[in-house]
């Protein structure tokens, strides 16, 4: 329980965290925040990790001089796409040895096809907006390697998606994350960036399984 309180602690109070990080510890929160990043995009079991919020502390960070801007947007650039390149490689790994099971509890080879498909299909959209979703954003590529999408296809939505994600939350927080409206309410608009794109992804998936 004390890890679960310390780890939702961290995730509401990042930027008292990751402020005191780079007061104790100057540059090495380069590293860390590179690790955070590829972990949670990488790491299948790991889509609680902050992410979205992360990049917004992190951009008003740069804000106030704390930290520099183009350092931190090339390191988590760079961790974003390396993540999604391990999970989409665990998936592809993972999904020839479920291939093999044929029809079973675990596995439904017209479910694989219908999968292949959407992904070849739709897959690059899809990559992109789960950027901008938490636990999706750790599952999609995932499952894109598991459906056995195409590297190239993959590594190009990677990419752009990538760049969407990173540049776009931390220039955000870069020019919005230090008024003093938002450093007021900071844990209350982590909480609006955790669930509302939960509730989005709820309510597609409702009138999906409606239809």
């Amino acid at each position: 329980m004390d890890y679960i309180a310390f780890v939702l602690d961290f995730i509401l109070h990042v930027d008292k965290h990751l402020e005191l990080f780079v007061t104790h510890y100057g540059a090495w929160v380069y590293a860390l925040l590179f690790l955070v990043i590829f972990v949670e995009t990488g790491v299948v079991v790991m889509p609680f990790l902050p992410g979205d919020s992360l990049l917004f502390v992190v951009g008003a960070m740069c804000g106030v001089g704390l930290m520099s801007y183009p350092l931190s947007v090339g390191l988590l650039f760079a961790a974003a796409v390396l993540g999604n390149q391990s999970n989409y490689t665990i998936g592809r790994f993972v999904g020839p040895k479920v291939f093999q099971w044929e029809d079973s509890r675990w596995f439904n080879k017209q479910a694989f096809e219908r999968a292949h498909a959407f992904y070849e299909r739709y897959g690059g959209i899809t990559l992109v907006a789960a950027r901008f979703m938490p636990f999706l954003r750790t599952f999609a590529p995932f499952v894109a390697g598991v459906a056995q999408m195409s590297r190239t296809r993959f590594t190009l939505f990677d990419i752009g998606g990538g760049a969407l994600w990173v540049v776009g939350i931390i220039t955000v927080g870069y020019f919005f994350g230090n008024f003093p409206f938002v450093k007021a309410h900071l844990d209350k608009i982590i909480w609006a960036m955790i669930l509302i794109p939960g509730l989005l992804v709820l309510i597609g998936s409702y009138r999906a399984r409606r239809r």
